[in-house]
């Protein structure tokens, strides 16, 4: 990018309402107060699990700020992602997705690159689940330092912060206890340290402190002893909040965005970076997902959809689409919202390349594709898809490129990759949630006589009718209906009225056997004008509401 264009982009940047650049606009005015000669973000990952996809959401969502910083800096400024893992929390429980259950249960309470890993991969369950979030992230091309709690502790990297703590353990105490319960905060310590004897991370009160030696003391538990530990060294750790404190403290983090149920640890964890001699970073609270009943997402529920889910029925960058739209907003995440999105985002990428420069950083897949969208190869919506493949039973890729062949001659999987990738997940979740979902109306006598004269219009059409001009003859039959009128339609009369979307909905539950369907002229260019005519046969004979 030459200086120009990059001094041009940041003009058009700086007025931007897309909220990445909102957000970034934060992070500049922040170099303004705090120059510095790198500018860290970061995302947390608690490595008991596995990644999951508020994993993905949040590290898209952050990618796409930090994407936004370079445009308003002219990537005057290095910036670098730190994807950090907690894995020198202790485990709590066993997860239940695991094998050797059993082995890990035997090293509950210890920290997680402690505890043996239970698929016999790598040198830890810590371990274990770091790798997969890498090849996570990577799979995703997402640009990143991965770092671990474990060798910040251990190689003294954490050092000269925790020292600092210690310092100042009454204010970071003063910050905390009123966030306690009563019998929580009589044996509440910022400092978790961690036993010479069972290597377990231990939570009980701390007795004394010696800032000159850098010392904790504790009574142990089970003898009784009195046990002096250095803070340092990878011999405790903190308490989370207190820890994300400490994080910010001593990398400098700039930016950090967290859910909406971490609001209060955010302030607190806030407060103590501020009595630690740093400043927190900047960011915002998104919004939790929702299942299909409006019930906050769990992963010890197992509502809502897991990442490999969606990835099933749709591709990484429809994904990213719902984790740009709206982040400060609840969302449902089910599978019915899958279609919507890939739709959503086939369509902002055709409308890209027509749009003006400031149109274009509005745009949803300018920040998706970090300001290089791709060409929009993909003629045919992917409800158009379901619908093709819901009405040939289509139950592998060759019938609907049938279909697509005929709309799209030239085309085909070869030279229209993406288009073969959005056919296999069409097939896909037309077998898993179309297909057992379909109930098909009876005609009643107004609607035979509707499609009766559908029908006839239809057979009268050339094969290769444009679909424009099919939907004008599906338009008169509506207008000719009185069932069907709408009055209230722009430019409407009693002479000429509009038609209703009730029509509409009538040639979906009779012939596609649901409530919502496509542009039913483009449908019928695709599917083909005998095709449809055959299919209108079925449903007026009653086979069609019989087989189902």
């Amino acid at each position: 990018m030459t200086t120009e264009t990059a001094a041009a982009l940041r003009a058009l940047a700086e007025s931007s309402t897309a909220w990445p650049f909102e957000e970034a606009r934060k992070v500049v005015e922040r170099l303004k107060r705090l120059p510095k000669d790198e500018v860290l973000f970061e995302t947390g990952y608690g490595p008991s699990g596995l990644p999951h996809i508020g994993t993905f959401g949040e590290v898209a969502r952050t990618t796409m700020v930090r994407h936004a910083f370079r445009i308003l800096t002219e990537d005057r400024v290095k910036t670098r992602l730190i994807a950090f893992s907690d894995d020198m929390d202790g485990l709590r429980k066993v997860p239940d997705n695991i094998p050797n259950k059993e082995l890990v249960g035997a090293n509950l309470g210890k920290p997680l690159t402690k505890v043996p890993d239970p698929f016999g991969t790598h040198s830890s369950f810590g371990a274990h689940n770091n790798a997969r979030l890498r090849a996570f992230l990577d799979a995703f091309s997402f640009d990143y330092d991965f770092v671990s709690a474990t060798d910040c502790y251990t190689s003294g990297r954490f050092d000269q912060t925790l020292l600092t703590v210690l310092e100042r353990f009454d204010q970071v105490m003063a910050i905390m206890l009123p966030s306690l319960r009563q019998e929580r905060a009589q044996s509440y310590s910022p400092f978790l340290p961690i036993c010479p004897r069972t290597k377990v991370v231990l939570q009980v009160p701390i007795v004394a402190r010696d800032v000159n030696a850098g010392t904790i003391s504790y009574d142990d538990p089970e003898t009784a002893e009195r046990v002096t530990l250095p803070v340092t060294g990878g011999h405790c750790k903190l308490q989370w909040k207190p820890d994300w404190a400490m994080r910010w403290t001593a990398f400098g983090i700039d930016y950090e965005m967290a859910g909406k149920d971490l609001i209060d640890s955010v302030k607190l964890s806030g407060e103590i970076c501020r009595a630690l001699g740093g400043t927190p970073p900047e960011g915002f609270n998104y919004e939790l997902f929702l299942d299909e009943k409006g019930q906050k997402i769990s992963k010890s529920k197992g509502n809502g959809l897991t990442i490999d889910e969606w990835l099933a029925y749709a591709s990484p960058e429809s994904l990213s689409l719902y984790m740009f739209q709206q982040p400060k907003a609840a969302k449902r995440l089910y599978f019915d919202v899958i279609p919507k999105t890939v739709d959503d985002y086939l369509t902002y990428l055709e409308k890209y390349p027509g749009q003006d420069g400031r149109t274009q950083l509005s745009n949803p897949v300018w920040h998706i594709h970090s300001g290089a969208p791709p060409n929009s190869e993909v003629p045919i919506s992917f409800s158009m898809l379901l619908n093709l493949a819901s009405v040939s039973h289509a139950e592998d890729k060759a019938v609907l490129w049938g279909f697509i062949q005929r709309y799209a001659p030239g085309s085909s999987p070869a030279t229209h990759p993406k288009l073969d990738q959005l056919v296999g997940y069409a097939v896909r979740y037309y077998h898993d949630f179309v297909k057992p979902a379909k109930r098909f109306a009876v005609a009643d006598e107004v609607e035979r006589g509707a499609l009766e004269a559908l029908r006839a219009a239809l057979a009268a059409l050339a094969p290769d009718t444009a679909a424009e001009d099919i939907q004008v003859k599906v338009y008169d039959i509506g207008r000719a209906i009185p069932r069907y009128h709408d009055l209230k339609a722009k430019g409407a009369t009693p002479e000429r009225p509009g038609v209703s979307q009730e029509w509409f909905g009538a040639i979906y539950r009779l012939l596609l056997g649901q409530e919502r369907g496509p542009r039913f002229g483009s449908f019928v260019a695709i599917y083909g004008v005998p095709e449809t005519v055959a299919l209108i046969d079925k449903a007026l004979a009653g086979e069609l509401a019989s087989a189902a």
